[in-house]
């Protein structure tokens, strides 16, 4: 059964690295832009996890989590940022987010991190 993912990211580049390696991985890949978009694609579908960027305009990653973790409470999400704040992480967690990691990434890194949040999903 293929696994899911939604990657919300402002920066094009960012959303096109991310959709290649998982497409690769067999993975059925959905695309947002910003929080206000990624609410309304999960209105659509529910993937099997979701990867947010903080920083992005009309709505950033924290609020876009809150609401969605609000309506979604089992959607496991990781959260990308570029900051290494402590204050913006701790909103995160509490609001459910899963893991935070941060800006620049290892791109395999972050697939298996993908990959062991969503084993334990399943488990």
């Amino acid at each position: 059964m293929p696994r899911s993912i939604l990657i919300v990211d402002d920066q094009k580049g960012v959303r096109r690295l991310l959709e290649e390696l998982f497409k690769r991985e067999g993975w059925d890949v959905y695309a947002a832009s910003d929080g206000m978009e990624a609410i309304a694609q999960l209105d659509q579908y529910l993937p099997d996890i979701l990867l947010i960027d903080m920083k992005m305009p009309n709505m950033n990653g924290l609020e876009a989590s809150q609401i969605i973790l609000k309506k979604h409470q089992n959607l496991p999400v990781i959260m990308m940022t570029a900051y290494g704040e402590m204050e913006v992480v701790k909103h995160a967690l509490d609001a459910g987010v899963r893991r935070c990691i941060t800006k620049p990434f290892d791109i395999i890194t972050l697939r298996d991190l993908v990959l062991q949040i969503v084993r334990e999903k399943v488990s």
